[in-house]
């Protein structure tokens, strides 16, 4: 199995969608997680928002990292903050997906140049920001060139959010082609690498249908999904410091490992490293747990041989036909 690690490297304005000249106070806090990583041979995916990606501290920072092998940067496009500005500064408008094809196309075409002229490299891997991916999104990708995505988030539903239900998509790395991100098809031009979440037991399919099921219906007045989860029947885990401890997270990667998965995506906001700016880390004692867990979790993944790869790594990896066929596992 191979640990991928990506992180929404991003300005500090958690939640403002007005912010066209956001802080990037946290970006201070990357040479410190940089050195942890280092020190476990670790190689992280640095996806990047535009505020990032044109900032003359953040380019030195990140361009001496990348270009001494020590990481992967990739896109993360911030549809607020990211030239041209021509829709309306509205939460719906903040999910890249729900713009007009046009002017995703241009949005992601500026960032993509922006990084490609600060960072002397063409960026190949992509996540939307808040996770708002589409159909037409994809195709903007395959238009310009990339290769992997990691927009998915298996098991959630941001309709409330104005954005993509993931409820029902694959959990795993697939192939895919733009006109439907949830079909799998060895011929696809993009390599889909979910962030990795799932259950602790049953596998993925049956545990995701009966946590969709008690969603729609009125047994969550009893707080069923609540005790089921107490019991471990549908503990639902996410790969991620900002969600998970360290215990759990160990424990979700080992039923992994069991079944044979062949890529794992731990992933986080590059916001958690700096108390204050994220609900996950709100104190300097959060944020000591929060690198605690990525190290425990990292002491873990080297006790137990998995090899640390980028995003882009991801491409050379082979992948089980078992994660190719139907929806879910």
């Amino acid at each position: 199995m191979k640990m991928i690690i990506t992180i929404d490297t991003e300005e500090d304005n958690w939640g403002d969608f007005s912010a066209r000249t956001p802080s990037l106070e946290n970006l201070r806090y990357i040479p410190e997680l940089q050195e942890l990583f280092d020190e476990f041979k670790v190689l992280p995916t640095y996806l990047l928002s535009y505020p990032v990606a044109t900032d003359e501290k953040c380019i030195a920072m990140l361009r001496e990292i990348h270009h001494t092998g020590r990481c992967e940067i990739g896109t993360h496009c911030h549809p607020w903050n990211t030239p041209p500005f021509q829709e309306t500064s509205n939460p719906k408008d903040s999910m890249l997906c729900n713009l007009p094809s046009d002017l995703q196309f241009k949005k992601l075409s500026y960032l993509h140049e922006a990084i490609k002229n600060n960072y002397n490299m063409e960026p190949i891997s992509f996540r939307a920001g808040r996770w708002g991916f589409s159909n037409e999104v994809a195709s903007c990708l395959e238009q310009l060139h990339y290769k992997v995505d990691t927009s998915v988030q298996p098991t959630v539903d941001w309709g409330k959010q104005y954005g993509p239900d993931y409820s029902i998509a694959p959990t795993y790395p697939y192939y895919f082609k733009p006109e439907n991100i949830f079909h799998k098809t060895w011929n696809g031009p993009l390599l889909e690498v979910p962030a990795t979440i799932g259950f602790l037991r049953g596998g993925y399919r049956l545990p995701n249908a009966l946590f969709n099921l008690l969603k729609r219906y009125p047994f969550n007045r009893l707080h069923l999904i609540g005790l089921l989860e107490k019991l471990q029947v549908l503990k639902k885990v996410l790969l991620s410091p900002e969600h998970t401890d360290a215990p759990s997270m160990i424990s979700f990667a080992s039923v992994l490992i069991k079944r044979n998965v062949p890529v794992i995506n731990l992933w986080f906001h590059s916001t958690s490293l700096k108390p204050g700016l994220t609900p996950f880390v709100k104190t300097e004692v959060d944020r000591k747990e929060f690198i605690k867990r990525i190290k425990a979790f990292l002491i873990f993944t080297k006790e137990r041989d998995i090899e640390s790869i980028t995003l882009n790594d991801a491409l050379k990896v082979p992948l089980p036909p078992w994660t190719m066929r139907g929806t879910l596992r």
